[in-house]
């Protein structure tokens, strides 16, 4: 199964990301989404699961949750936006993987046997930081995560 994994849009929803989602099976949003365009676009390429950001406000992010758990395959996922806030232990819970935004910054790192993916930002440049978003390709317990840097 492959998962596109896109945070911080900040309400732009560039063609590069569409392109680089595209054949993915399911899409998750780490929030900073700022908007439901972003959301509707998204959810035209796969299934969509996104949580709430420190930007995301209004009637059309009233229902996104600030954290959301997914499984796929035997692989969890606990996704939120700011991994400051994380206030669980991932591996005494059962997490495989903790998907985080909101730093702009691009990162795959393990951690007590946890993979950590922040996407980074796939909307507007912040400082010299990359255009990018995560993928993640899973088969039964196997995960194989990647970052993209997008040529925009």
């Amino acid at each position: 199964m492959k998962i596109g994994v896109i945070s911080d849009t900040h309400d732009l929803l560039r063609p590069q990301a569409v392109a680089a989602l595209r054949g993915v099976d399911h899409i998750l949003h780490a929030g900073d989404i700022c908007g439901p365009a972003v959301l509707r676009g998204l959810g035209e390429i796969a299934r969509l699961d996104a949580v709430r950001g420190n930007n995301d406000r209004g009637a059309w992010a009233a229902d996104l949750q600030t954290s959301v758990a997914v499984e796929f395959d035997a692989i969890t996922v606990y996704m939120l936006h700011d991994l400051s806030e994380l206030d669980i232990d991932p591996a005494v819970a059962g997490f495989h993987i903790v998907i985080s935004g909101h730093s702009h910054r691009p990162l795959i790192e393990s951690r007590n046997g946890v993979l950590y993916l922040n996407p980074g930002s796939a909307g507007p440049r912040r400082f010299t930081l990359p255009i990018a978003i995560g993928l993640l390709d899973i088969n039964g317990d196997q995960i194989h995560a990647e970052l993209k840097i997008l040529e925009v």
